[in-house]
């Protein structure tokens, strides 16, 4: 009997199961896009102006 194929699926490593829709390097994250830090503060102080109203 050979024992080395008795057992469970080997894991595939650290590659992922899937790709992400959103991964960096694809169409809709291209590599090296980063907003501002102004771009940054502008988002983060509308979207606390939301949860204000919201409240």
């Amino acid at each position: 009997m050979a024992y080395k194929n008795v057992g469970s699926i080997k894991q595939r490593g650290n590659s992922p199961r899937h790709n992400e829709h959103n991964a960096k390097g694809s169409s809709e994250n291209p590599f090296g896009k980063s907003e501002s830090k102004a771009e940054l503060l502008a988002r983060m102080k509308a979207a606390a102006e939301l949860r204000k109203e919201k409240k």
